[in-house]
This record gives structure tokens, sequence and C-alpha cells, in this order.
């Protein structure tokens, strides 16, 4: 079965940066879409930004500009850059993979915390 493990989360001041890393397992077809997803306390899920296989991007309003996603087909692993962080930027960020001939694939989330 396709795992997800993400890291690189933790502490950052505001205007830092802050690079999430997120490794598929057990990767037999390959995986289509890929994306990452964050949820703050007494908030709704939200799509953060999403790459499809060929490299096209979608990024949520709130990180247009200031956020970058990125993915290394060959060992199946989506980035997130966060370049300037804000503290409304805090929450627990999820991966989500879409495997060929499976149903999509959650990570187990990982803090990033912004604060001075």
């Amino acid at each position: 079965q396709v795992q997800l493990v993400e890291s690189g989360g933790g502490y950052v001041q505001p205007g830092g940066s802050l690079r999430l890393s997120c490794a598929a397992s057990g990767v037999v077809f390959g995986i289509n879409a890929m994306a990452w997803y964050r949820q703050a306390p007494g908030k709704e899920r939200e799509l953060v930004a999403s790459i499809t296989r060929d490299g096209s991007t979608k990024y949520a309003d709130s990180v247009k500009g200031r956020f970058t996603i990125s993915r290394d087909n060959a060992k199946n692993t989506v980035f997130l850059q966060m370049n300037s962080p804000a503290p409304e930027d805090t929450a627990v960020y999820y991966c989500n993979a879409n495997p060929r001939f499976s149903a999509n694939v959650w990570g187990q989330g990982t803090q990033v915390t912004v604060s001075s």
C-alpha cells in the first residue's frame, strides 16, 4: 500500500522560510496529482496547493506569491517551499496523493508554527 510521510515542519519566524517534504512509498503505478492541505484549530481543512504529474500547479489565494509546490516524480516526493510565512499560516500541514489505480492517501501531518 502507498504511504506518505511528511517532514520539515517546525517553528519559523514571520518572514523566514521553511520547506516541507512528503515522500511516498509503496508506489507501483505512479502518482497522479499531489497536494498540500492545512488545518488550523477551529478552522476547516483547506487546499494550499496542488500539482499534477506534468507540473501544473494551483494555489490558494492566501499563499500565492509566497509558497511554491514542486515534485520529484523519480522519488515520488512533493515539496512545499514556504517563503515569508505569517502567523496565519500556522497549521498542521497534510500531504495528499492520488496513486494511479488506487484511492487517495493522506500523510500523518506535520505541524508548522509561525511565531516571533
